[in-house]
């Protein structure tokens, strides 16, 4: 979408969110709030929805939507046919935000250590990044993935341009890799988890990353519309965090939701969940996530955002690096949280 559509239709967003005040057109009705999500395996925010902790925190209608993939739920942030976006990548939200998008970080949820990758076939002959040189490697492209492949190849000085990149949703990713059609995979849980179970080799996890340019599972807003809306914002935050508590408290019942809404096995989701580091709404204000006040531009969120610019930048994804994601960083509707 060129940028000037992309303006257009953030400015269409802005200017048909009235839909989602408290009793607009109708007296006693409640907000109607939708909720974007991707598959990311088990997560925390599965325990929020399975024990409806969103309808009870913002007292609002709420309805899910489920997307295979963060630029796919960029295009319908712009649409306004989502409220929030839970379990997106930084690089969908930093190729927005350079094309003029006003969206915001309003909680960031974890980061991957463990539950993404590059996963390889056992009889590819690729044992490092450096053997991936002329190989064809499945990717989403634009997503969080993009970012990825990039710093690790550059890493090992391989050109980003030598190595085969394949667009495909992770569903497709199983299949070709049954059929030979990839040597290579960068793709997070289930399918990380999927292609490893069946034989595949990880040679980079998400753990290798820096905090200061990792990857994160974020959950954002229009930024204009989350200041127009804090209660509903701040009710937003309160619910994930108290699927976060009972993630924490009561791991039991928390797996058990989390197994049944993504359609997997308590196993499974407890392998899954073992790959991220988890964030509190307490988290949220420190350095190691958004910060607070000033230093949120010293944050690890921050500057992943900066480090993340740089790097689609580099790759010709975004046509220049945004000056600043001040307004992109918003800690201050998890501030009750703050120790």
């Amino acid at each position: 979408m060129k940028k000037t559509q992309w303006v257009h239709a953030a400015a269409a967003a802005l200017l048909a969110t009235g839909s989602l005040l408290p009793g607009a057109g109708h007296a006693q009705s409640k907000p109607e709030v939708i909720i974007g999500y991707e598959d990311n395996g088990a997560d925390p925010y599965m325990v929020s929805m399975a024990e409806h902790m969103f309808e009870q925190q913002m007292n609002a209608d709420v309805q899910y939507k489920l997307f295979s993939s963060g630029p796919a739920a960029m295009s319908a942030l712009a649409s306004n046919s989502l409220t929030f976006m839970c379990g997106i990548g930084i690089p969908p939200l930093v190729t927005a935000i350079a094309q003029g998008l006003p969206m915001t970080i309003v909680y960031n949820q974890e980061r991957y250590t463990d539950a993404a990758g590059i996963v390889v076939k056992p009889d590819s002959g690729i044992h490092d990044v450096a053997a991936l040189q002329g190989k064809k490697i499945a990717i989403v492209a634009g997503s969080q993935a993009s970012f990825e492949l990039a710093t690790f190849l550059a890493a090992a000085h391989v050109p980003y341009s030598s190595v085969t990149q394949i667009n495909m949703a992770p569903p497709q990713m199983r299949t070709s890799w049954v059929t030979g059609a990839i040597d290579a995979a960068i793709v997070w849980d289930p399918v990380f988890s999927a292609l490893r179970a069946s034989g595949g080799k990880a040679i980079k996890t998400d753990g290798d990353l820096p905090r200061e340019a990792s990857s994160y599972n974020v959950c954002i807003a229009n930024a204009d519309w989350a200041k127009a809306h804090p209660d509903l914002v701040r009710g937003f935050v309160a619910a994930l965090d108290q699927g976060y508590q009972l993630t924490l408290k009561q791991r039991d019942k928390a797996l058990a939701d989390m197994a049944r809404q993504t359609g997997v096995t308590v196993p499974v989701a407890q392998s899954e969940l073992a790959g991220y580091e988890l964030f509190s709404g307490a988290d949220q204000t420190t350095p190691k996530v958004m910060g607070m006040d000033a230093g949120a531009k010293t944050s690890a969120t921050y500057l992943t955002l900066v480090n993340t610019a740089k790097v689609l930048n580099t790759i010709g994804r975004i046509p220049s690096v945004p000056a600043s994601f001040e307004s992109n960083v918003a800690p201050q509707y998890s501030r009750s949280f703050a120790h």
